[in-house]
């Protein structure tokens, strides 16, 4: 025989609903711009009606029960889509902190045995803060999906390969050079000498902030991949510091072609390929 305070709740669902939907709606971080009073009520509805009609003596102190799964998969589903919609961890949470105060608001207000109510305000508490940490675990791994997505898209962007002319191919290296992105500059790289048969490639390294030992080694390494390809390497943007760091670090840059500024680097790129670029001057027209 269920106990008196799930037959409350299960009496008052409407009721705690419409509470519920007050307390989210009325609190300042509800994001009216990311998700909508009715996609709210949808939500909250469903959550509710799958709560309590699991709830009973033997699992309502019990969190881990089989019996809330679907509660569980349901609350996981709504942190995933919220940490996609760009949800902060607070807004995620008020969701599931909200529906603990309306349910003990309620049995406060039904429940006239003190210790009753003192035993199941314990038991609902235990049971909302354990959905709580599973929604805030869930709301970081969706985030978690979000960055590692964005930055794969990022290191696509900022690994440009251009086609600077017949045969030269540059790319326009900005920002960290780790291993993980010194792969995606490597199969790039290589995919553009294949396709536009060039045997040239400028690798300009001018926006990258420094360079160290770790950089370098993965310059070194784009370089043997490249030359492996059948083309030469031209490393441009050697800014006076970054050559005063190599030194330093006694890194061997020497059986490399290392340019100061691109310009430079396509001018050598040219003379490598027999290629001379003249200014042409236009004709001055004498009128009588």
């Amino acid at each position: 025989m269920k106990n008196e305070a799930i037959k409350i709740l299960q009496k008052k669902k409407n009721h705690i609903l419409d509470s519920w939907l007050k307390l989210q709606i009325s609190d300042e971080s509800l994001r009216e711009d990311l998700i909508s009073s009715e996609d709210v009520r949808m939500q909250s509805e469903e959550l509710l009606s799958s709560l309590i009609s699991n709830l009973s003596d033997e699992n309502i102190g019990h969190p881990q029960s089989n019996d809330f799964e679907n509660v569980v998969e349901m609350l996981s589903a709504i942190s995933i889509s919220r940490a996609k919609q760009g949800f902060t961890p607070r807004e995620t949470g008020t969701f599931i902190y909200s529906l603990k105060e309306a349910l003990l608001k309620v049995l406060s207000e039904e429940l006239t045995d003190m210790e009753a109510l003192y035993r199941q305000s314990i038991a609902i508490s235990r049971l909302l803060d354990s959905f709580a940490m599973s929604t805030f675990e869930t709301f970081i791994k969706g985030r978690e999906e979000v960055i590692f997505r964005q930055t794969d898209e990022i290191s696509e962007i900022s690994t440009p390969v251009i086609s600077v002319w017949k045969g030269i191919v540059a790319l326009p290296i900005i920002g960290t050079l780790d291993s993980s992105r010194t792969q995606v500059v490597m199969e790039n790289l290589l995919q553009a000498i294949v396709d536009t048969e060039s045997t040239i490639a400028i690798l300009d390294i001018s926006g990258v902030p420094a360079v160290d030992s770790l950089v370098a080694q993965h310059l070194i390494k784009t370089v043997s991949a490249t030359r492996l390809m059948g083309a030469e390497c031209i490393i441009s943007g050697i800014r006076p510091e970054i050559a005063q760091t190599v030194v330093h670090l006694g890194i061997d840059l020497s059986n490399i072609v290392t340019k100061a500024t691109l310009a430079s680097a396509l001018k050598t790129s040219f003379a490598m390929l027999n290629l001379e670029v003249n200014k042409k001057v236009k004709a001055q027209t004498n009128y009588q």
